[in-house]
């Protein structure tokens, strides 16, 4: 099958190696950022689960159905950071593996 026939099916041009790059500052900059966001959603899910944790404990509040949500989230958002450290912790043990 002739596959330069489809080549102008879509109306673009295929992409050359030259205007793939991407600046390697900006895209380790974007993946922290995202990281930091990721690490921010976190602490947040895990303070407010203890905020309602303390309010069920003192009284304040006797609806166990908003703080078993909190606390599922809490528990959620800290299972899938630490599923994302592992990621990045077996990236970069590949790299440093890597022979140049």
């Amino acid at each position: 099958m002739d596959v330069n026939s489809i080549q102008g099916l879509y109306g673009a041009t295929p992409v050359t190696s030259a205007e793939t790059k991407i600046d390697a500052d900006k895209g380790f900059q974007s993946m922290l950022d995202s990281v930091m966001a990721l690490l921010d959603d976190t602490n947040s899910a895990i303070k407010t689960a203890n905020r309602e944790q303390v309010a069920f404990a003192l009284g304040e509040t006797d609806n166990t159905h908003d703080l078993m949500i909190a606390e599922q989230k809490a528990n959620i958002a800290l299972q899938y950071t630490v599923a994302v450290r592992d990621k990045v912790l077996e990236a970069y043990q590949q790299i440093m593996q890597m022979q140049v």
